[in-house]
């Protein structure tokens, strides 16, 4: 037998004591729940989970099913005793199960309403138990499945949305700030100390490097890049890879072979849409999971990369990579690197990046930003780059009411609160917007609310003694005009 099934074995065994205990606890304390199916109730739940998992994608594959027969047999004598991998295939135990991961289970939620009644945490103790159980059935496949991956952020969506408010859920005390505002132009800002800006190739003097702090848990992370506005399909995406990278880490972890993958990445859309925001979560997600050691960011352009003089676009590139060791390099308007005649020295840095990401395949990752259509020209200008950066991840324009949702989050954050009349000319303003190539998106929202906050104090400065709520109350006055730019923004 391989090592696969004993895995699952256990993470199976895990689950019906874990989570029996906590369900034994809370038919102690609540006796009018019938405590003598305890066992039961709680092997059947993980074999629900289980089997939905698997029955996601339909495959049923052979390690899937054997992995099922040699966790439960001797928890479902008579169902599994004597069963055969064809035999589960066959039978009707795995049709329609998929279904069952559609919501929180009424053992999630009985557990949940015990948290609420007693302050008890055993929700927290199914929701871990549950993931681990989810991501090691898709481990039992050397390369899972898109369906696998997706079920089981649907799993952990449902058990977070159970557990809302409780001051036990994985999220409860999380802190930073919330990213739903950030855009590419002050992405630096907000994210501190692991976020570095090449611009010219030059360091000065090397200072030794502060103590890291602990890595985030991925859990934090994900919930960061939810209270994103908008992005929908970017989230999902980032779910993806990380689902995928820790099923990959747990079969690593058990010596088990696992399907080659580039974690290298293209982001593709018109400025402002969080792709530097997204790039700094990737990072630490990076670093949560073991991928990089440090999960740094650096940003840099063509210009941070290519100089005017032979052999030098060499030097740059490498110096710049060697920053980003440990972490992400993200380049911005990469396809810039792919324009010029055959004596540009962007193309220099295009095949010394290849050889870079060949070297340090194992310490750095390199996500190339840009325009969709013209990073099709930055792939294409090295055959090596097509098979390092075979995914892309699209982001979207904003809609008029993401917009008002980052413009409004500003605000808050800033202290000053719209009222129905801004509300009504902003959201006018965005309408007005043609939405073209270069569109400015979260950077458009911050730039007409810097706008906004200059023009409502040239208004307020005539006021004598102005009370807190004229001071923070932004009205329609201070509103560009519909096909009026922002006079006033710090942004670019």
């Amino acid at each position: 037998m391989s090592n696969e099934p004993r895995q699952m074995q256990r993470a199976v065994e895990t689950f019906v004591t874990e989570v029996g205990d906590a369900m034994r606890d809370v038919v102690g304390r609540l006796p009018t729940l019938d405590g003598r199916k305890v066992d039961q109730d709680v092997t059947t739940e993980a074999f629900n989970l289980v089997t939905a998992l698997i029955d996601v994608d339909r495959r049923h594959t052979d390690a899937e099913l054997w992995g099922v027969i040699f966790s439960f047999w001797r928890l479902m004598p008579d169902e599994l005793g004597v069963a055969k991998a064809d035999d589960l295939r066959q039978s009707d135990l795995l049709v329609g199960r998929a279904a069952w991961l559609e919501k929180a289970s009424p053992m999630m939620e009985i557990l949940v309403a015990a948290d609420r009644r007693f302050s008890t945490s055993h929700s927290r103790t199914y929701y871990d138990r549950a993931l681990h159980l989810a991501f090691t059935v898709a481990a039992l496949d050397a390369a899972p499945s898109r369906a696998e991956l997706a079920a089981i952020d649907t799993l952990r969506t449902n058990l977070l949305a159970a557990m809302e408010g409780l001051p036990a859920s994985p999220l409860a005390g999380r802190s930073g700030p919330t990213a739903d505002s950030i855009s590419e132009g002050d992405a630096t800002a907000h994210a501190g100390p692991s976020t570095a800006t090449a611009s010219d190739g030059q360091t000065d003097s090397p200072e030794p490097e502060p103590e890291l702090p602990p890595a985030r848990p991925v859990e934090e992370l994900l919930a960061e890049l939810d209270d994103l506005v908008g992005l929908d399909s970017v989230k999902t995406e980032v779910k993806l890879v990380t689902n995928l990278l820790r099923v990959q880490q747990l079969r690593a972890e058990r010596n088990l072979p696992t399907t080659p993958q580039s974690r290298h990445l293209v982001f593709t859309g018109n400025p402002g849409t969080g792709k530097t925001t997204v790039a700094r979560l990737l990072a630490e997600i990076y670093r949560s999971l073991g991928v990089v050691e440090k999960g740094q960011l650096v940003e840099t352009d063509r210009s941070g990369l290519v100089s005017g003089f032979v052999g030098q676009t060499a030097l740059k590139v490498m110096e710049v990579a060697e920053r980003a060791v440990g972490g992400v390099l993200l380049i911005d308007e990469a396809y810039a690197l792919a324009r010029g005649g055959e004596n540009d020295f962007g193309r220099e840095a295009i095949d010394t990046l290849v050889k870079v990401i060949e070297d340090r395949r194992d310490e750095l990752v390199v996500i190339a930003a840009g325009y969709p259509s013209e990073m099709a020209d930055f792939i294409a200008a090295n055959p090596g780059l097509a098979s390092r950066f075979p995914k892309t991840i699209f982001f979207p324009d904003y809609s008029d009411d993401e917009l008002w949702s980052i413009f409004s989050s500003i605000g808050e954050k800033a202290g000053y609160h719209p009222d129905e009349g801004a509300e009504a000319a902003v959201r006018a303003w965005f309408a007005s917007v043609p939405r073209d190539k270069g569109f400015g998106n979260g950077r458009l929202a911050r730039n007409l609310f810097e706008d906004a906050v200059a023009r409502q104090a040239g208004r307020v400065v005539t006021i004598t003694d102005p009370t807190d709520e004229q001071l923070t109350t932004l009205t329609a006055e201070d509103i560009a005009a519909p096909g009026e730019g922002p006079r006033h923004s710090n942004s670019a």
